[in-house]
């Protein structure tokens, strides 16, 4: 064993000078620190080992000259292995550094024994605790040293504003794998994602962000590997500051050096990059879970703990266990994450798993909690996208409309009341009215504007949206679960028959139904999200829980039937349209105009006479048509859309124009082409299931 005197070090993780490489880890309850090297991934021997010495503040440091970028490591802690008193040291086990840059491999278990569990090994006596004793070196990834420096060659962020932003949501791996013009070499890559034909996609499409799924360093569960499934949505994480080398030519740093291409690319280019985080939970589980970082480096200061049980753990994310945001270590870790994103990397905002859990001081979400705060304070946190998945497994779990000011919501509100209206449920208007216009209901007391909402119809979680229009039921058999998991909440309809059908009819109603959801997504107050595929009817065959499949049941299918580019072209017709419009893309909700006549208000709802709707139509459980009639601060008219939900033709009246004009129909979901402007007289037939949208043309 080499003993290296401690260096001098301002960061946790390891920092490469040029000459030799400072380490540096916290462990607050910790009695030795070994800092294990590695010539090769597989290694279970290695090549040197360096006792730590413990510094100011609980922080085990060492420097070692010479070494550098490429080198692989991990740390042994010694400790007081006591579950019921919330410690779980195994120096058995080797783990990796939480602020490692890069991890190179992945976890192998093949071993028998494999990774320890925490469960007490067989001939202990009951009630007696034991660390594992089987050696995890040979079966686990390692931490890279990592060279950061880059060319950025002025790259600059696109800070495209909230009313401007049009989301995609999508897999790195799971946009290119089947596309046949991005290289072979480059598919299911980063730089596959930053090739020319998914920008170009992109660019037509309207979409200003891609909200990527998980790219931190993520861990396919055992019970999956066993299932010879895998971790696909990578929502298991366990390397808060390594980008996955799942996506990479290589992992002894190349990853790095590929994301931040990759982000360059998109830079210039125009677009985004927000990134899907999960700072809920890691991929150690629960209380048998596998010791792979933080558990055995210092288990009590990084994950909450049950208070009457310190060896087991509170569980709000579902997922086995939750990362303790109160404490200081896993406080400074997240943040720390955060800025290193941001400045290192160059992402434009992130969007946030679970996010009630990093609000909840006690057990209720608190929008002021220390975390809330500091980033809003933080001069580099405060001036990227946030964006809160808001709701969790915690009491009270949902928590949509009450984030503080300066966040974004994932509006499920919005997700449900269109898929209720478009599936022709009773009492669905009032709910779709509010949606349409930006839920001020969920948002305007607390002084946010619509563009705290970020509409969504579908996302990675749930059917695809072609298969919202086909499946009533999930169909996850291949989960290896005999269809359990999976939301049976998913108010979609098929129309007739269950899966793919050959009845014209059916598929014909089916493409009317998915053109209504893009339009009123396109047409909606707020910010709008697509699901990487709908606009070219991507499925799933069904399955609403695709988390463990890296298949071409997950991958996006490039090869498009007539119909399959027909909704293409339709949904850059639509997105292209809500660019022109300001008022689709406003800042504050519509003024509640109370005086006057409403053939002045800006925003006033219709009848299908062409008269107010009134307090009594708002009750009325079997209207499913919707007028909704816009004009501009002059109080000239500007769009007029029309929404059936029914199932039955109607026939609205086209208010009498009190400028000189004429109303022009721009868009009809009933036909399975774009459509050209007609003009239209005094009325207008809105099909079963059906939206029309009029724009006003003053002469």
């Amino acid at each position: 064993m080499t003993h290296v005197a401690a260096g001098s070090t301002s960061s946790l993780g390891a920092a490469w000078d040029g000459k030799g490489t400072s380490f540096a880890l916290a462990s607050d309850h910790a009695t030795a620190v070994e800092l294990c090297l590695f010539a090769a991934t597989a290694d279970a021997m290695t090549s040197d080992r360096v006792e730590m010495t413990r510094g100011e503040g609980g922080v085990w440091q060492a420097y070692l000259p010479g070494a550098g970028p490429g080198q692989l490591y991990g740390f042994r802690v010694h400790g007081p292995y006591a579950p019921e008193q919330g410690h779980r040291f195994n120096p058995a086990k080797l783990l990796l550094d939480p602020y490692a840059r890069a991890v190179a491999g992945q976890v192998r278990r093949e071993r028998a024994g494999g990774l320890a569990s925490a469960t007490e090994p067989s001939g202990v006596p009951s009630g007696v605790p034991a660390p594992d004793p089987a050696d995890t070196a040979g079966t686990m990834p390692k931490s890279v040293v990592v060279d950061s420096g880059f060319d950025w060659a002025g790259d600059r962020a696109p800070r495209t504003p909230w009313e401007r932003t049009v989301v995609y949501e999508c897999h790195v791996k799971g946009m290119t794998m089947l596309h046949p013009e991005v290289p072979e070499a480059l598919r299911g890559t980063y730089l596959g994602l930053a090739s020319g034909p998914i920008i170009d996609h992109l660019q037509r499409l309207g979409v200003t962000a891609v909200e990527l799924l998980p790219v931190h360093h993520a861990v396919t569960e055992a019970r999956l590997a066993a299932l010879g499934l895998v971790n696909y949505w990578g929502y298991n994480p366990i390397g808060y500051f390594a980008p996955d080398s799942r996506f990479a030519s290589g992992d002894r740093g190349i990853q790095v050096a590929e994301f931040k291409t990759m982000v360059a690319r998109l830079h210039r280019a125009g677009l985004e990059v927000i990134l899907d985080v999960v700072y809920n939970h890691t991929a150690e589980g629960n209380h048998r879970g596998e010791t792979l970082c933080f558990r055995g480096i210092d288990n009590a200061a990084y994950y909450r703990l049950e208070s009457l049980d310190p060896s087991r753990y509170v569980d709000y994310s579902g997922c086995g266990n939750t990362l303790d945001i109160r404490r200081r270590r896993t406080l400074e870790l997240v943040l720390e994450s955060l800025r290193y994103w941001v400045a290192e990397m160059h992402v434009d905002g992130f969007r946030f798993d679970i996010a009630p859990v990093l609000g909840r001081v006690d057990s209720a979400m608190d929008p002021t909690a220390p975390f809330f705060e500091l980033v809003r304070r933080d001069p580099i946190l405060s001036g990227v996208k946030l964006i809160a998945e808001p709701w969790d497994l915690g009491p009270d779990g949902y928590q949509v409309g009450r984030f503080p000011a300066g966040w974004a919501e994932w509006n499920g509100k919005y997700r449900d009341a269109a898929r209720r209206f478009w599936r022709g449920d009773t009492g669905a208007a009032g709910e779709m009215a509010s949606r349409l216009t930006g839920s001020s209901d969920l948002y305007e007391a607390a002084a946010r504007g619509p563009l705290a909402s970020v509409n969504f119809v579908t996302c990675h979680d749930g059917f695809t949206l072609h298969d919202l229009v086909s499946y009533e039921h999930k169909h996850n058999e291949a989960n290896g679960e005999n269809n359990r998991d999976g939301s049976d909440h998913n108010l979609s309809r098929n129309w007739g028959v269950e899966g793919p059908a050959d009845a014209t009819q059916t598929v014909r109603r089916r493409e009317r139904v998915k053109r209504d959801f893009l339009a009123t997504l396109a047409l909606s107050l707020g910010v709008p999200m697509i699901s990487h595929g709908d606009e070219i009817g991507r499925t799933q065959a069904g399955n609403n829980n695709a988390y463990c499949h890296d298949s071409p049941l997950s991958w996006v299918d490039w090869r498009l039937t007539p119909a399959q580019r027909h909704l293409l072209e339709f949904t850059q017709s639509v997105f292209a349209l809500r660019r022109r419009m300001p008022e689709l893309n406003r800042r504050e909700f519509f003024p509640h105009e109370q005086a006057g006549s409403w053939e002045t208000r800006q925003l006033s709802w219709l009848r299908t006479d062409g008269t107010e709707m009134t307090a009594d139509d708002w009750h009325d459980a079997a209207r499913h048509v919707l007028g909704m009639l816009i004009r501009n601060q002059a109080r000239d008219p500007v769009l007029l859309l029309w929404l059936n939900g029914g199932g039955r033709t109607a026939r609205c009246t086209v208010p009498a124009p009190t400028h000189s004009g004429t109303w022009s129909c721009v868009i009809d979901t009933e036909q399975d082409a774009v459509n050209r402007p007609q003009a239209c007289g005094d009325g207008v037939r809105v099909a079963p299931h059906a939206l029309v949208l009029l724009l006003w043309e003053a002469r």
